[in-house]
């Protein structure tokens, strides 16, 4: 019996001697575990922190919540069997009625004046029936369109409110790859949301958004909702406008882009003092300079934009510039691709005077151009403004680019077609990529041909056309406005 319980006590003392010895070893780790956190290391990432909240309390109060509210119609009976007369004997047109839908949007915006101007994302407003507007105080506003551009993707609203705080504008051009920028602004409605990220690129172009591109690419986290919003530096200075995301899945991977404010802001300027988007143009139809292009014009290196076209009487014909000429610098900027001098182009004042730099037939030219004011058909025709059923259809010229790009037969003409408003009443029935061959059994070879047919149709009349899509050339009727 005193054997069992010297045993029992026995266990129960290596017991709590073991508990004491892991409980020992355990504080021992963790205090060496701390120790290796420096005091310096401490200070500095406190300093990091404290740096980035100060950036963001100044910037904050800036950026607001934009909500939308649209009416979106669709046309009904998109399939061809609704056509059919014998169908119709018997349905009537219940099948082609439009139906209505109310739809909200949630955006973001920046204001950039005390008197309640605001800079946003052209898409966040588009086609929008009421606006309103929730600042950082959670005070709220209705917003009132003083002008848009789908061709960069800007536009700029108002709100009736005075001493508003604002962002002060850096210089986007200054940027380089790799500097931290904050990105602010109301992912799926979460206003006053604040990322961090790097600047992964400068200049990106191709991508698809816009007419014209110089994108700020950056991995700061950017989702559905942050459009329009801000992308500062760290000095606080609004840097760009985010605009859109690459995702497959609809959400955040990794790569966002934002309209630099060197463009935002001339947009801003003109909108606000002009009323309209007034842009640099030269007049010349140009296309990239590949390596068997250069070759076939004895060039050396594949820098620089080939003139495929010159506008007659354009200021580049006035000039002297031909087809065949190579840009290689405009107003003593390097010149190595196509947005690039579209871009530096559409931001230079008109009626300046700037010195190009070209090769031609082996030899360095200067030539000097009076730079003249983008037309406003060609305007027009990027916004598909017509009193008819193409009205809301952007369209562009048919280049070597898209034609690889897109797969068409190489001896392809026509137009093709970029973009289509949901409002539009050939939305459902055309689509993006279709090219345009005829319309009402009118050949049509380029968007002067398209703009001269479409701006003398009549809402209330059909249209007849020959499109090419999937490799196959179909015809499409859109039917005329009915009368009330």
């Amino acid at each position: 019996m005193n054997l069992r319980i010297n045993s029992y006590f026995f266990r129960l003392f290596v017991l709590v001697i073991s508990v004491f010895l892991v409980d020992f070893a355990f504080n021992k780790s963790c205090h060496a575990d701390e120790s290796k956190i420096s005091k310096e290391t401490i200070e500095i990432l406190s300093k990091v922190g404290q740096a980035t909240a100060e950036i963001v309390d100044a910037v904050k109060p800036a950026v607001v919540n934009i909500s939308t509210t649209r009416t979106i119609k669709t046309q009904g009976g998109f399939d061809p069997f609704f056509d059919d007369p014998f169908f119709r004997r018997f349905f009537g047109d219940r099948f082609k009625a439009p139906k209505e839908r109310k739809s909200s949007g949630l955006g973001s915006g920046v204001i950039v004046d005390s008197n309640g101007y605001i800079l946003t994302a052209n898409h966040v407003i588009q086609g929008s029936e009421e606006i309103k507007v929730t600042l950082s105080d959670k005070r709220e506003f209705m917003g009132k369109i003083v002008g848009s551009d789908a061709m960069s993707d800007i536009a700029v609203i108002k709100i009736e409110a005075k001493d508003l705080p604002v962002v002060k504008m850096g210089n986007s051009s200054k940027l380089r790859v790799g500097e931290t920028v904050l990105a602010i602004g109301s992912p799926y409605g979460l206003s006053q949301t604040v990322t961090m990220g790097i600047v992964s690129a400068v200049g990106r172009a191709n991508v698809g958004i816009a007419d014209y591109e110089d994108f700020i690419q950056t991995d700061a986290a950017i989702n559905p909702g942050n459009s329009g919003g801000a992308l500062v530096n760290v000095r606080g200075e609004l840097v760009g406008i985010n605009t859109a995301i690459f995702s497959t899945s609809g959400g955040y991977q990794g790569i966002g882009f934002a309209v630099p404010t060197s463009m935002a802001k001339a947009v801003m300027d003109s909108l606000i003092n002009k009323g309209k988007v007034v842009r640099g143009w030269i007049g010349v139809a140009i296309q990239n300079l590949t390596p068997e292009l250069a070759k076939q014009f004895n060039l050396s290196e594949d820098k620089g934009v080939l003139i495929g076209d010159v506008v007659e009487d354009g200021p580049a014909d006035k000039a002297g510039l031909q087809r065949g000429d190579v840009i290689i610098e405009f107003d003593g900027k390097k010149i190595e691709d196509p947005n690039q001098l579209r871009n530096k182009v559409a931001v230079t004042e008109p009626g300046q005077e700037i010195e190009v730099k070209i090769i031609r037939e082996g030899k360095n030219l200067i030539k000097k151009i009076i730079v003249g004011e983008l037309p406003s058909e060609i305007h027009k025709l990027s916004k598909g403004e017509y009193n008819n059923s193409l009205s809301g259809i952007a369209v562009q010229n048919i280049t070597s680019e898209l034609i690889e790009r897109l797969g068409l037969p190489s001896k392809i003409y026509g137009v093709i077609i970029e973009d289509i408003d949901e409002e539009s009443p050939a939305f459902g029935i055309l689509k993006e990529g279709d090219v345009i061959l005829e319309i009402n059994r009118q050949k049509i070879t380029n968007m002067k041909d398209y703009d001269k047919v479409v701006s003398k149709i009549k809402s209330d009349k059909e249209i007849l056309l020959l499109i090419y899509r999937e490799r196959a050339t179909i015809y499409i009727t859109l039917p005329g406005k009915k009368s009330e």
